[in-house]
Parts: C-alpha cells; structure tokens; sequence
C-alpha cells in the first residue's frame, strides 16, 4: 500500500495572480446561516449547490454561507442544501439576492433507525463499491473550479492564514491520477509578523490533496484490492445523504505494517453503490511511523509529536455522474525544544470546495502551469483588506473567529 504523496507546507506560500474571464461575469448574492431545526445549532459544512448547475460552496464552521450564482444561471430556481444525517432543503431563487436568510434543516426521520442491512457483508460492499467506480464517475476528461484555505494555528492564535482559487483538472476516474494537475488562480495570505511565530518544518499537506486525497481516483490510500484484507469491516445503521441512502461501514486495520494504516467509515451509495463520503485518519498506536509520513524536515533539536491526522472527503453526484465535492484535512502536533519544559500545540487545518465543475469545456493543464509537489507557495498578493478580492468566484466564508486573527494579523503588519 503507497502512503499518500507528500506535498510541502511551509510558512511561506505562493499564489499567482491569473483572472479569468469568468471571474468578471455579474451575479447574485444568497446569503445566510443554516441551522439544526431543532436545537439551532449552527450547521457546518452543509453541501450547497444550485439545482441543475454545477455551482456549489459549503457552510463554514459557525454555519454561514455565501453563494454568488452568475446571472447567466437565468433557469436557476432552487438552491440546495444537503447534510450528512439531515433532510435536504430547498430554496426558491428568482435572480435576485438574499441576504440574511436563516435556513433550519430537519434531522432524518427515527425510521431510519429500522434500516439495518441484515444478512450483508460488508468486505463485499466495499469490494462492489471498488468494481463500480468507472461506471459511477466521470468517463470523461474535467475541469473543476475549487476554493481551498489553509490556516496554521499556534495554541489558540492563527499564524498563518492562506487562500486560493484553485483549477483543477481531472482525468477520467478510469484512469490513475498521474495526469491530474492543480493550478492556482488566484490567492492571498497573512502570516505572523513574530519570529517566536514561525516554525520552519515542512509537513504533508497543501493545495495538491485535492488529488492525492480523491481516494476513488487514488485507490492505493484506501481502496487498493489487494490490501482490502489489512482491514476489518463492519456495517452500521444506514443514514441519508441529499435524501439517498447510505450504507455506513466501519473500518479499521488487523494487521501491523511497517508505515501506518487509517481507521474510519466510508458512505456507500445504496443504490448505486457509489462512494459518496469518507472519514478517516491514520492510526496513531506507533507515533514513530506517523512522524515518518508526515514530517518531510525539521530543524536540529526540535522535537515533532503527531497527535491527530485526519480526513474527510466527499462527492457530489451531477446528472447521474459523481464528482470530488469537499476535502478537509486536519494535522494536531506538539513541538518543543531540547531542554526546554513546555511543548506547543499546532493545529493545521486545509480544505477545499469545488465550486464549479465544467465537462465541456476542458483544457489541460499544461505542466509549466501545474502547481508542484516539490513547490512552496509564496503569496504575491500584497493587499489582504480588500473585501471584494475575490470577485464572483464563490469561497467558504470565514468563520468570526477568522476574521478576527485577520484583524489581528493586519494590526501586526502595520507595525512593523
């Protein structure tokens, strides 16, 4: 089993400064927060898309959203939004913002709960799922538009704060992914102004998850036939996702290798048998072997303990054909010196929407252009204050808790 590639992470990124004609187009804006009807407590992460369109974002993490849908979108009449173990709710659009609307989802219904696959295996499940992933992906060659931010946290303070639009070019899910590139449009960044701030180690992670991470494009992660056996399987109450079925499989590892596994729960189709979801994370019984996978340097005398590395990534079904929809990745580490008495925690947290997907018009992207593994990103964008940086593509909107180290690292810049 090939572990996942690495892709550097540093305190130092680099965007390019490319616009498309796309990014120009006019549009309207539908603004809220989406919450549990129940409990109102804010939703986060509900898949968002305009029915019929391939445009899409997701809430953040305090459950507010934005979604800037082109004008040009003149037979779009329901905005959707789908969660894991919720109903899918609909909004009527008619070509006009709304801001401030207040979306309350319903929990799926206690049937449910009744809809325990009986006398099923769930190694076959997972088996059948694997045969079907060419005739439940795209046959074809596409170009998705994506978001991603990466924010470095030391203990509760942000560090660095990293944005990009992304495009990302797929090859067809029949084919490996060593044709698959990620180029970067547009982005900025903040850094800590503060030398006591920066930790010079290069990790996994990065912009480039958005295709090691495609699990069902990369089987050699989690779904390689020939290592399905390492693992143990078990079947859980079936739950819903954008009103479909879900079969819920547990996994974990039965057997020691000599790099680590991940343990975590796939969400299978039932219908079609289709990967829709998966949460996981690297088994963390030997930190030795964790440290080994995603640390790439550090300098002499600095002590590096992995606590957590995890996963989520989803997909979005379009006209019958799923696509890469989400990833998040989130690493949680402890790093000290020699002869010193305290450790700090550093919580790094990536992830990526794809908010638009283009099967028409697709063009590859060209090596030169390519965003490479052996690359750091370097921001070039020398104004962060800007509120319409971003133009009409859509982003995850920032959390307040963002918005206030923006604030704070703003402050930091001006005096120095």
């Amino acid at each position: 089993m090939k572990t996942l590639k690495k892709i550097l992470i540093t305190n130092i990124l680099l965007f390019a400064l490319i616009y498309t004609a796309n990014a120009q187009d006019s549009f309207y804006t539908i603004s809220g927060i989406i919450r549990d009807g129940l409990t109102r407590r804010p939703l986060e992460y509900v898949t968002i898309t305009v029915t019929g369109y391939n445009i899409g974002t997701v809430s953040n993490s305090d459950g507010e959203f934005t979604l800037k849908i082109p004008n040009a979108a003149v037979d779009a009449t329901f905005v959707e939004f789908s969660h894991l173990g919720y109903n899918s709710y609909r909004l009527p659009v008619k070509g006009e913002s709304i801001t401030g609307v207040e979306i309350l989802m319903t929990q799926l219904a206690a049937v449910l709960s009744d809809l325990i696959v009986q006398g099923f295996d769930a190694f076959f499940i997972v088996q059948e799922a694997i045969s079907k992933i060419p005739a439940n992906y795209s046959a074809t060659s596409s170009q998705l538009t994506g978001f991603y931010r990466e924010t470095v946290q030391k203990r509760r303070n942000y560090i660095n704060i990293s944005e990009a639009v992304v495009d990302l070019y797929k090859t067809p899910y029949s084919e490996f992914s060593e044709l698959d590139r990620l180029q970067i449009l547009k982005g900025r960044r903040l850094l800590s102004q503060r030398a006591a701030d920066t930790l010079a180690v290069k990790l996994l992670g990065g912009p480039n998850l958005s295709i090691f991470v495609d699990i069902v494009k990369n089987p050699d992660v989690l779904l390689d036939k020939e290592t399905l056996a390492d693992f143990s399987f078990r079947m859980e109450e079936i739950t819903q996702i954008n009103g479909r079925n879900q079969y819920v499989i547990l996994f974990q590892p039965k057997v020691i290798k000599p790099y680590p596994l991940y343990m975590g729960t796939f969400y299978i189709d039932k219908e079609s048998l289709a990967f829709t979801r998966a949460e996981f994370q690297i088994d963390m019984k030997d930190r030795n072997k964790v440290t080994e996978l995603i640390l790439r340097k550090r300098p002499l005398g600095l002590r590096f303990r992995p606590e957590e590395v995890s996963y989520v990534v989803s997909y979005q079904e379009r006209g019958g054909v799923s696509y890469l929809s989400y990833i998040r990745n989130e690493l949680h580490f402890r790093c000290d010196w020699r002869r010193r008495l305290f450790s700090t925690n550093y919580q790094v947290v990536s992830e990526m929407v794809v908010t638009d997907v283009d099967v028409q018009n697709v063009t590859a992207i060209s090596r030169r252009d390519a965003f490479r593994q052996t690359q750091v990103l370097t921001d070039r964008v020398l104004d962060f204050y800007d509120a319409d940086f971003w133009g009409a593509y859509n982003i995850i909107e920032p959390t307040e808790s963002l918005e206030l180290a923006v604030e704070r690292l703003k402050r930091q810049q001006r005096s120095n």
